[in-house]
């Protein structure tokens, strides 16, 4: 795992993120989110701003949209190509769960957490509640409980297998982790949200190899900084060659398929903070 940097995971983010895993949620987020006609909206985690521009479109002139992102490289970039298409959209670096915003500002707050570590994401779903105005819709995107579950599977038999019995809980860890759709609503409820409602779709990715499957920038770049996070340096390269050899040896010469609950929860602010 050799650290990238911001600005090369901005154009990995751009390139191979957004137009597919990041597509997923959007889809979803298009289905059911109806932007303003006017006023303001807040697109948190926003990327390089490809769907961020494509709500700011839907709303039309008078929705004045503000993107937010940790990475500031994918800001940069987002803000070339609002520049490019002269649109109005702006940009703003801030961390997720901390957004740098004051209270009660905006009347649509979208929050993709699609990529966002689990353990923040109760914290910047309520940052996403602090800033958004009373009566305003807020909608929160990310992966739910049983997502990933071949890959899990798979990554336990093969720190099993290499002796990295210490680890197994922390595939265990990842797999109960991952918020179950109705506790995504009760942490909407715990905020204070009212008329909640979530909608779920299962996605696929499919690779031809385990090779392929561990190379890809989704796996390598995003998701297995997370699920390697506590597994030691040193031992990381002959793991990588066990999980690769498991895949292949259960897919048959059929895809291997990376399955994920894409969830979107939407509820309305009622007070204001």
């Amino acid at each position: 795992m050799n650290g990238k940097t911001d600005k090369e995971l901005a154009f990995l983010h751009d390139l191979f993120i957004a137009p597919d895993w990041g597509e997923r949620f959007a889809e979803l987020i298009d289905e059911h989110v109806k932007p303003p006609a006017e006023g303001r909206a807040l697109y948190a985690a926003a990327g390089t701003g490809g769907h961020a521009m494509a709500l700011q479109e839907r709303g039309g002139a008078k929705l004045e949209l503000l993107c937010v992102d940790e990475n500031s490289e994918c800001i940069a970039l987002a803000q070339t190509k609002a520049t490019a298409t002269n649109e109005e959209t702006r940009f703003q670096i801030t961390q997720l769960d901390q957004l740098d915003l004051p209270d009660n500002q905006f009347d649509l707050v979208v929050g993709n957490a699609s990529l966002v570590a689990r353990s923040r994401v109760r914290k910047m779903f309520a940052e996403m509640v602090r800033v958004a105005a009373p009566g305003a819709t807020i909608a929160f995107a990310l992966p739910t409980a049983s997502s990933f579950g071949e890959f899990f599977s798979i990554y336990w038999e093969a720190l099993h297998n290499n002796g990295l019995l210490d680890h197994e809980g922390d595939v265990e860890q990842l797999i109960t982790e991952l918020p179950t759709v109705s506790d995504v609503e009760r942490m909407a409820e715990a905020e204070g949200l009212k008329d909640i409602a979530s909608w779920t779709r299962i996605e696929e990715f499919e690779y031809d190899s385990g090779e392929q499957f561990l190379s890809s920038p989704l796996v390598a770049e995003f998701l297995m900084r997370e699920w390697l996070a506590l597994v030691p340096e040193s031992e990381r390269a002959d793991l990588f060659l066990e999980i690769s050899r498991l895949i292949n040896e259960e897919r048959h010469e059929a895809e291997f398929a990376l399955s994920v609950k894409a969830t979107l929860v939407v509820g309305q602010k009622e007070h204001s903070h």
